[in-house]
């Protein structure tokens, strides 16, 4: 039987080993969301890059260039990290270079250990999601991006969704980390908007005055039926067609 890990933050990398297993990035709010809405709307290829300087040096070779910091969109780049940019049918078979405060680094820190593979989680695809997992029958690692190495709510409230979804058929929780994810996802599955957005960083949209609800946007289910996964430097759409039925 396969196993399931839950790291709760990047920081907690080090403590892990990912060769030979299936890495799940989760950053609910909002880069993984982002992401599967983008390859939803037809992107064909993103680019995670570790800072906005490094982003900006892809505007020269046709990339579409998107940076976020502390949830706000990066001055002088195309677009931020709201998903609601990324419905825009304009950007049907573009390439985006994407820089995150903290989705795109968990990815680029998980990329250098050496996993099976990289795969992106969200609320928005957890079936297609949990679809590919099983298909790829190896250990599971569900690794949330956290809020600047720190713990946060949302990313392992999804966890626990993943772990609900996939049962205890064919996956068993290793730790304890997944155990809580799991508990804390059962206890409040029925007002997981409510208990979001207690969240630091629903707040922290609150405090920026979005002009969008991207806490309720990301927390639907099932909308995209995609999954965004690494395929060298590039995430791309491997989804099989038979997802979309």
């Amino acid at each position: 039987m396969n196993k399931i890990e839950v790291i709760h933050t990047p920081a907690l990398l080090p403590l892990y080993d990912l060769k030979g297993k299936v890495v799940v990035v989760i950053d609910i709010l909002r880069a993984t969301s982002t992401m599967c809405v983008a390859f939803n709307t037809g992107v064909n290829k993103i680019l995670p890059v570790a800072t906005p300087d490094e982003c900006l040096m892809f505007k020269e070779f046709d990339f579409i260039i998107a940076a976020e910091r502390n949830a706000v969109k990066v001055p002088g780049f195309d677009m931020g990290n709201s998903p609601f940019e990324y419905e825009n049918p304009f950007l049907a078979g573009k390439n985006i270079a994407f820089t995150t405060t903290n989705g795109t680094k968990a990815i680029k820190m998980a990329k250098q250990m050496g996993p099976e593979k990289i795969l992106i989680g969200s609320f928005l695809n957890i079936s297609a999601l949990c679809r590919k997992i099983k298909e790829s029958n190896k250990d599971l690692v569900l690794l949330c991006s956290g809020w600047k190495d720190k713990y946060n709510l949302e990313d392992t409230l999804f966890a626990g969704a993943v772990i609900a979804h996939l049962g205890n058929d064919e996956f068993e929780m290793k730790d304890d980390a997944a155990l809580s994810a799991y508990f804390l996802f059962e206890q409040h599955q029925d007002n997981l908007e409510a208990l979001v957005r207690k969240s630091s960083h629903a707040e922290r949209f609150t405090l920026l005055h979005l002009q969008t609800d991207d806490v309720k946007f990301c927390l639907q289910a099932d909308i995209c039926a995609v999954v965004p996964e690494m395929e060298g430097e590039f995430l791309v759409n491997h989804t099989p067609m038979a997802s979309h039925n």
